[in-house]
């Protein structure tokens, strides 16, 4: 429990910003799920950039390892080749 006022603040901004975070977080996962299920080459081709940007968008905020986001994009790619 936060016993100054400075910790209470710092509790209900990690809240807010881990609610923010989650958010964009699954609504990228979302996005990643819908592109693995197509088996549309041309319609995964075309999501594709839009995808790429938003997993770039949580690495850059710190939400992702930047790692992650490039073993993320990458196997995108490769699933979309495979088509």
């Amino acid at each position: 429990m936060a016993n100054t006022a400075s910790a209470k603040k710092a509790d209900r901004q990690s809240e807010r910003h881990r609610l923010h975070n989650r958010y964009y977080a699954r609504t990228t996962r979302n996005a990643i799920r819908d592109i693995r299920n197509t088996t549309d080459k041309a319609e995964a081709e075309k999501n594709a950039p839009k995808v790429y940007a938003m997993i770039d968008k949580l690495a850059k905020i710190g939400v992702i390892h930047k790692n992650k986001a490039s073993n993320l994009k990458s196997g995108i790619q490769v699933y979309i080749n495979n088509l």
